[in-house]
């Protein structure tokens, strides 16, 4: 039997591979998140940073349990162990547990890099 629906607070960088990877694991399950983004607003890296005791992201916060400097597949892996879930075999989509490629690089320094997937906002 699964636990109700988690809180998450997840602070994430704009354009970053692990970052992404921890955005598919939300899409795969369809967990609602509140997303702060560390890099458009700064005041949210100083909060990760306070809450989360270093710098180092993503920061995924889910029921009060900061999870730092995490991959997609560690938040899977915690949210599973800690029966929110059953593991899905269904795949991601996107990567879960890598950096960015060179070619995501290049493309946000010419800026035209664009996020796979959906992106949900909550009012």
């Amino acid at each position: 039997m699964s636990k109700p629906a988690p809180k998450i607070t997840a602070y994430l960088k704009t354009f970053c591979g692990w970052s992404e990877g921890v955005r598919a694991i939300m899409r795969k399950y369809d967990l609602q998140f509140e997303e702060k983004d560390i890099i458009k607003n700064p005041a949210f890296r100083w909060e990760m940073e306070q809450r989360s005791g270093q710098s180092l992201s993503p920061c995924v916060e889910i029921d009060g349990t900061m999870l730092p400097d995490i991959s997609g597949d560690e938040v899977e892996a915690w949210l599973t162990k800690n029966g929110y879930f059953e593991k899905s075999e269904a795949a991601a989509d996107a990567p879960t547990n890598s950096a960015c490629s060179d070619e995501q690089h290049e493309a946000m320094a010419r800026g035209d890099f664009k996020l796979p997937g959906k992106i949900k906002f909550l009012g």
